[in-house]
């Protein structure tokens, strides 16, 4: 899974085990962190975290940047899978994917959905 505070990830499922990476055409671990994708999506939720029903006020946009990050890099990566489908996945791999931070999937988990959904085109 990802490590985004150090742009690295890691695949850490056992062999034969399709795990989050089914249906992909390649793991986690090929993703171009440099990607100008996630800059555009980076400033879109950098102008409009705050208005966002989960954020807390005394939080600033660093602290969702993780969740929001690792939500657009697995949409784009899993297209064709659904949140239901990849979701238990997702919350394994947060501890690895919310890098130096101490937020939990409970946490964050509304944040990672909402840039899966814009990814979606739900939004």
């Amino acid at each position: 899974m990802a490590d985004f505070a150090r742009n690295q990830v890691f695949d850490k499922m056992p062999s034969g085990n399709p795990g989050i990476n089914m249906g992909t055409t390649g793991g986690m671990h090929d993703i171009d962190w440099e990607n100008e994708e996630w800059e555009g999506d980076r400033e879109h939720w950098r102008q409009h975290f705050s208005a966002r029903p989960y954020v807390q006020a005394d939080r600033g946009y660093e602290h969702y940047e993780p969740a929001y990050r690792y939500g657009t890099v697995a949409a784009r990566r899993h297209a064709g899978r659904a949140w239901s489908d990849v979701e238990s996945d997702l919350e394994r791999g947060w501890d690895r994917a919310r890098g130096a931070s101490k937020s939990t999937w409970v946490e964050m988990k509304d944040a990672v959905r909402d840039a899966w959904d814009r990814v979606r085109g739900h939004h």
